[in-house]
Formats: C-alpha cells, structure tokens, sequence
C-alpha cells in the first residue's frame, strides 16, 4: 500500500495532459481529512534547483514544517523556468489546496521531466479537479500514484516499513542522473508515527544520508531532486532512533530499487571501501570508484579489471598509500599490496557474471568504512540520453 498503508493518508494518480497519450502525470498525496501535520525535506544541492524546490522549500519555511498534501507531476521537470516557472508550482499548490481544505502553502510540489521547457499550467489546471477528488486510502491508490511520477522508469517503487506502533510508506522515481547529493528522484515517504517537525527532519537527513546518498548511476545531480515525509500522529511516538531506523530503511529500498532499474544497466556494483583514514574518506574513495566510467565499463564486460579500481581510488583525494592496498570482487582477492596475487579465476568470472557485482577494497589505513551502490554503463544508457530525454 506503500505511502496509504500509515493511517491517516489518501492518495491518487492520473493524467493531466503533460505527458503524450494519456499517460497518468500527476500524483497526489495528502492528509484524509485535509489536516497540516509535520512535515520535512531534502532537496538538491544543485544550485540550479528548480521552481517546485524553490516552492516546496519557502512552503515549508512559512508553515514552521507542516503540509497538508503533495501534487507531483511528471514529464516536465519546470526547471530554467523563471518566475513562470514559479508562479506555475505556486498554482499547483492553491489548486490542491481548494480541493482537499488546506491552505496553499500548507502543499508541496514535486515535479520531474524535461528541463528548460515552460509547464503548460493552463491546460493542466482544468484537469485536476477530478484527479485530486478521485483520491483514497487503498493499495490501489497508492500505486495509481506510484505510477503517475515515473519518467523514464520501467516500474513504480513502493515500500511499506512496519514499525512498532507505526508505519512508514513510500514511493519513488528515478532511473538516471542519480548521485549526490540524491539523485533525479522523486520520493515521498509517509508515517503515522507521532512526532514533532524538528524531529521529523532530524530522522529524515539521517536516512537519506544512508540511503539515497549512497548510491550513483552516472554522477549527475539533478534540479528536481526531492525527498519529503509527513507524519499524521496517528500512531505511536517511537523513540528518534527507532524512527530514523524505520525511514532509513524505507529509503534505503526505494534507493536500492531505483539502481536496478537504472538505465541501460546490466549490473548492480556494491562498492565498499575499508581501511581509510575515516568514514567521509573512504565514501569519497568508494564513491570515486563506483563513478568511474571505466569501471562501469569493465562491470559491463565482466571484465575484473582491478587496475582502474586502485587507479580511482589513487586519484580520489583522500590518503592512500599503493603499498597497503587491496581489491577483490565477490571476496575474492586480487591484489594485495598494489600488485596482483594468485586467485580463483574461475569463482571471479563466475561473480562476474552475475547480477550484482561486489568490490571490496582495503587501504590499510585505518578503521574508516563506507559503501557506494553503482552500476555498469549500458547501451541502453547513451541510447536513452544521446538525444533530449
């Protein structure tokens, strides 16, 4: 039931005429009974950030961390827009706002697609009356909205985190310009769990730090990138930590499906570095590494080529010593001390050959530790992006 599972919220998806043919583009998420609760985000670290961040980002500044309701749409990202662009989002909001009893800066606004094409308010706005009354609180409702946000995904991502005396439902979209911070995602958690803004926000930073911060596809930060969670007090008041567990591990599989179902990918890599001098290095190396467009190149090949491996993590800025270093795929060792060792070749092209790729590498430096989720590069990648898309 993903984001209508917790008590207290409703949902729906359809079209709006954004996209070509039908194709459901707008999605609605609010409270049932049209009541602001605390709300948080975590927006791009683009400086280029959209209009919908813009708005969603003043809104939640003027309310003190509460929302009402979410409109998302999808096929025009309305970034490098101006103030059109702006007063679009802003429209978007009061059109919610009229439909479920809120106040217009008590909505947030996602929005996701083309960049640098004005959004076609206007015809849009006469179509959402009847999507936004047409919102309930099922599992087919949730996916109705799950489905409306997709771009160039080939699958809705939803996930229900059961807690004790709560719940966390999410949704999300991604498939490309996925890495820091966040990815061109989409995604919005809900909770029944009884907790203040600050704290929501708290809980929240948290979890897309492990998450959603983790994971790279082509190094690309998107404009629209945002994440958001309300909280409707229906349930009970877990302690911070255990509220942080729950939407850490709600985003953490929201993250880990948009990876597979990346673009063109044929791989999933699970790059973890050991042995740098902290934790912040050794997520620069691992996530230097999983960057890397040679080695996704060699993942593709299933070639285990460790050599650009201690390349990256040589160049990654963090301390690192040729003499101490060491590489494996699938706990298979390679190379130990900067230069190769005698392997089971045969157990390294078996894992290669496989889905999900794991690199381990060791500096033996220290005791910090970190974790990237990658890809290989696909031809279905610079197929999907050779032209505007």
């Amino acid at each position: 039931m993903s984001v209508t599972a917790p008590h207290g919220f409703v949902a729906t998806g359809g079209p709006a005429g954004i996209k070509a043919g039908g194709a459901p583009d707008v999605a609605v998420v609010a409270t049932a009974d049209g009541r602001a609760v605390p709300a948080a985000g975590v927006f791009t670290a683009n400086l280029a950030a959209a209009a919908p961040v813009q708005v969603s980002r003043a809104h939640l500044a003027a309310t003190g961390g509460a929302a009402a309701g979410v409109i998302l749409t999808s096929g025009n990202a309305n970034a490098a827009t101006g103030a059109a662009g702006r007063a679009a989002a802003e429209r978007l909001c009061v059109a919610v706002a009229g439909e479920i009893g809120s106040t217009a800066e008590e909505v947030l606004v996602c929005q996701t697609g083309l960049i640098g094409i004005p959004f076609p308010i206007d015809p849009v706005l006469p179509q959402l009356e009847p999507i936004v009354m047409a919102r309930g609180g099922s599992a087919r409702d949730a996916a109705l909205a799950a489905r409306a946000i997709m771009t160039t995904d080939t699958a809705p991502k939803e996930v229900v985190v059961v807690g004790d005396g709560f719940r966390v439902g999410g949704m999300a979209k991604g498939a490309a310009m996925l890495a820091p911070n966040m990815a061109t995602m989409l995604a919005l958690c809900t909770t029944d769990a009884a907790v203040d803004a600050p704290t929501l926000h708290q809980a929240l930073a948290e979890a897309v730090a492990a998450s959603f911060n983790t994971i790279t596809v082509d190094g690309c930060t998107s404009t629209n990138d945002t994440v958001l969670v309300l909280a409707s007090g229906l349930g009970s008041t877990p302690s911070p930590a255990a509220l942080s567990a729950a939407l850490t591990d709600a985003c953490r599989s929201l993250a880990e499906q948009m990876v597979g179902d990346a673009e063109g990918a044929t791989k999933v890599s699970h790059v973890r570095v050991r042995g740098a001098h902290s934790d912040e290095a050794a997520h620069v190396a691992a996530r230097k590494v999983a960057d890397s467009l040679l080695v996704q190149c060699s993942l593709n090949g299933a070639d285990p080529y460790w050599g650009r491996i201690v390349s990256e993590l040589g160049s990654a800025g963090t301390p690192f010593d040729i003499d101490r270093v060491s590489v494996a795929y699938g706990g298979t060792v390679v190379c130990a001390g900067g230069v190769a060792v005698p392997h089971d070749e045969a157990a390294v092209a078996i894992h290669m050959a496989g889905r999900h790729i794991e690199i381990e590498c060791d500096l033996g430096l220290g005791s910090g530790e970190a974790a990237v989720l990658g890809t290989d590069l696909g031809y279905g990648y610079i197929d999907e992006n050779r032209t505007t898309s």
